[in-house]
């Protein structure tokens, strides 16, 4: 069973296999420790539910949020982790720039619905090991798990798609810092400054400072601007 390990329900539930030795669920000997990040609680139970068919593979944590990730992988075992780039919180990609400082070992699969090349293309500058969008069929995030852990960097045929249709080189969002991607694209996506705030758990000060940083860099003035910006370099993608 999956023990409630953290967790206050509007930033993500943590659920820790076996929390009561450890976070770390006693697994077949040399089985590959995954740990999946998702705000959807669906979403984590469906990947967990796959994975755990595989006789390798044994999940050993789940979190709702970037934030309770950093936080457990800091001080757990885990091989590779699997990671939205869309959570409350620490975003994906601020997750990512953490662990890549407190765990070079791990190797991080990032899982998202973004097939975006300029996305993608932040997340393995970041550390991502691969970039696999859910898209893909079931098995390919098995293959691409296994893969990672040896070192491989798969990424998602749409996402290669999109490299090739890409003419994009040093385009004006690349000199935005990592915090100030995430708001970029939260402000692209039509929320105000106060909306962000509460999702990113901060000040409305601060994402107005932010705003204003972002303005500057990028020339854009505006949500709309951004917006246009974003849908015409693939950083937005709709379903």
């Amino acid at each position: 069973m999956l023990g409630v390990a953290d967790g206050r329900e509007p930033r993500g539930t943590t659920f820790i296999r076996g929390a009561a030795t450890g976070g770390v669920r006693p697994g077949a000997r040399g089985a590959l420790k995954v740990a999946i990040a998702d705000d959807h609680a669906v979403v984590r139970t469906g990947y967990r539910r796959l994975l755990e068919l595989e006789e390798d593979v044994d999940v050993v944590a789940e979190f709702g949020d970037g934030e309770s990730a950093c936080r457990w992988l800091a001080a757990n075992p885990a091989d590779v982790l699997i990671l939205d780039l869309s959570m409350p919180g620490r975003g994906g990609l601020a997750a990512l720039e953490r662990l890549r400082r407190c765990r070079p070992d791990l190797r991080v699969m990032v899982f998202t619905m973004h097939e975006s090349a300029a996305l993608a293309t932040q997340a393995l500058r970041l550390g991502a090991f691969g970039y696999l969008t859910k898209s893909s069929p079931p098995e390919a995030l098995i293959d691409a798990i296994r893969e990672v852990r040896g070192g491989g960097r798969p990424l998602s045929g749409a996402v290669l798609d999109a490299a090739r249709r890409s003419t994009c080189t040093h385009m004006p969002h690349t000199r935005l810092t990592t915090r100030e991607f995430e708001v970029f694209l939260l402000l692209a996506e039509g929320l105000g400054v106060e909306e962000i705030a509460r999702r990113r758990c901060v000040s409305g000060k601060t994402i107005a400072n932010c705003q204003t940083t972002i303005r500057n860099k990028t020339g854009l003035c505006n949500a709309l601007e951004m917006n246009r910006y974003a849908h015409r370099n693939g950083l937005l993608q709709f379903s």
